[in-house]
């Protein structure tokens, strides 16, 4: 058995609070769907973290025992305070990993870390996605076929306004004719960072086991390793010169 990875899922839940078809899709929550599956595996210990906590529940020390952050945000992330959204860039940046999950796109966190508006196109028609993999070595796609679908849900399409991923590893085709790069991961600082497009609220999308093994694989792909840890400034020579 190999290390423990400290996992913390946090949501906004809000759509739950307001939406009866959503609060009957996911009645623990969205946060508390992802939690129940990654709960299942050995080496994962889950917990769970909302927008209305103290401190939208990331606190220095929640987060200083997390080595994998998992992020669903849509109507409310100008309420999330960027003092919090520092201390999650910090932890990224010190080798924290970050899964943001489809409309977390527009989220605080992810514009900072990624410099860009991350805007796209978009359709709520409840029309099928297919998702490739385009990169079949990639950790993230183990025990995946060529392609997978998801019968319903929101469409993404590009332009896509973020940097070219370091690896991408998923593209959507939407029935509607538009395409989207739905994998894409980042290294940011001594932390991973991996977007994932699929989860929109009014769909049973993160029951999927296909979503689901695509989540779970990207929280090994995410956790820290145990690597050096860079210094900066001026430093005295290695050998004489």
């Amino acid at each position: 058995m190999g290390k423990t990875i400290r996992v913390t899922v946090w949501n906004e839940n809000r759509h739950e609070k307001i939406d009866k078809n959503v609060a009957k899709i996911y009645p623990k929550g969205i946060h508390g769907a992802i939690a129940d599956f990654l709960s299942q595996e050995p080496d994962f210990e889950v917990r769970t973290a909302t927008l209305d906590e103290p401190e939208h529940g990331l606190t220095k020390e929640v987060l200083d025992s997390t080595d994998v952050l998992i992020w669903w945000g849509h109507m409310a992330h100008n309420e999330v305070r960027d003092d919090v959204v520092d201390r999650v860039y910090d932890r990224v940046l010190n080798g924290m990993g970050l899964i943001v999950l489809h409309s977390g796109h527009f989220s605080k966190i992810f514009k900072k870390l990624m410099g860009t508006t991350c805007n796209l196109k978009w359709r709520e028609a409840g029309e099928k996605e297919r998702i490739w993999v385009v990169e079949p070595g990639h950790p993230i796609a183990e025990g995946l076929g060529e392609y997978f679908e998801i019968p319903q849900t929101e469409m993404y399409g590009e332009r896509f306004d973020i940097p070219a991923p370091d690896t991408l590893v998923f593209i959507s085709w939407f029935a509607g004719g538009e395409v989207f790069r739905s994998g894409c991961c980042y290294n940011r600082g001594r932390g991973k960072v991996f977007y994932f497009r699929p989860g929109h609220e009014t769909f049973p999308i993160f029951y999927q086991p296909e979503v689901q093994r695509v989540i779970k694989n990207a929280v090994r792909w995410a956790a820290p390793v145990n690597g050096p840890v860079p210094t900066f400034g001026n430093v005295k020579p290695l050998e004489n010169i």
